[in-house]
């Protein structure tokens, strides 16, 4: 499938339910998407593509096209980096192999969490988190949301301040498979490899333009170029590295909860001319598309 680039098609290529750390469950994740207009999605839930079924079905009936696809986690140069893969073979063994060993990677994950936040004292935390997750590994959104709840903190962001952000206790990266390996689950899979809303690891332009000659070099083929919470400068710099490394170019909210209309579903900067969209190479997609 190739999707064309009409002016009515509204396209999302990340966003996430309740199968990783979103609030929506899938079906409710795809009416909201229907509802405001996206005609194509991509549901990239962290490591896993636990909700594709239902997203599914729900995608078939409200006739909106749906892309395979998850977001991964990995490490470059001891950042953590995630990985979007995109039009994937859904039933290849491999990356379902992989997805189980990131599943697993996750509670390891979520216990040392909990183990580095015991000074707080809070009874049951990786209990409650997980309940917070709807039974599933909890990510520190979860975390965050426990604290509040518990009166540590006075909202979420705060919490990730405080505990959870970047250097702090809650920041646990050491779990994560290499750039490369990942991209390569991708690849080997039928997928295509996009790097994840580049401008929010809070790298240098220098060290951004080595991980995206990195990620290319590892067979990633694309980049998100017009993603939530950015800039014009942003949007102009990454179109601008997206050109130099001969990659294609994505878009995605990256929506999690409703209320947040900096990162709706949908709600997506227009990308720049001259680009080379990465949906004109998707191959097959997941569900039973309008035809495009």
């Amino acid at each position: 499938m190739t999707i064309t680039q009409e002016a009515d098609f509204c396209i999302d290529l990340h966003c996430h339910t309740t199968a990783s750390d979103g609030a929506l469950p899938p079906k409710e994740l795809v009416a909201r998407a229907h509802a405001r207009g996206v005609t194509h999605l991509a549901i990239t839930d962290h490591d896993t593509i636990a909700g594709l079924e239902e997203a599914s079905e729900a995608a078939r009936e409200a006739g909106l096209t749906l892309i395979a696809g998850t977001e991964l986690s990995c490490l470059w140069k001891s950042h953590t980096i995630h990985v979007v893969g995109l039009d994937f073979d859904v039933d290849d063994e491999r990356l379902k192999q992989a997805l189980e060993r990131q599943n697993k990677n996750r509670w390891s994950r979520a216990r040392t969490i909990t183990d580095k936040l015991s000074k707080l004292k809070i009874e049951n935390l990786l209990e409650k988190a997980t309940d917070k997750a709807v039974g599933d590994v909890p990510g520190r959104p979860h975390f965050a949301r426990v604290l509040v709840e518990e009166g540590v903190v006075k909202d979420i962001a705060q919490a990730f301040k405080r505990y959870l952000g970047a250097g702090k206790a809650g920041d646990v990266k050491g779990f994560w498979p290499e750039l490369p390996e990942v991209v390569r689950w991708i690849t080997e899979a039928g997928g295509v490899a996009v790097l994840a809303h580049p401008r929010k690891y809070k790298l240098t332009a220098t060290k951004l333009r080595a991980l995206v000659a990195d990620f290319r070099q590892a067979g990633g083929r694309s980049i998100e170029v017009s993603t939530s919470g950015q800039s014009s400068g942003d949007l102009g710099f990454l179109a601008e590295l997206c050109r130099r490394e001969n990659l294609l170019a994505s878009q995605g909210s990256d929506f999690h909860f409703p209320g947040a209309p900096w990162c709706e579903l949908g709600a997506i900067m227009k990308m720049p001319d001259g680009l080379e969209p990465v949906w004109h190479h998707f191959k097959q997609p997941a569900g039973v598309p309008a035809a495009v």
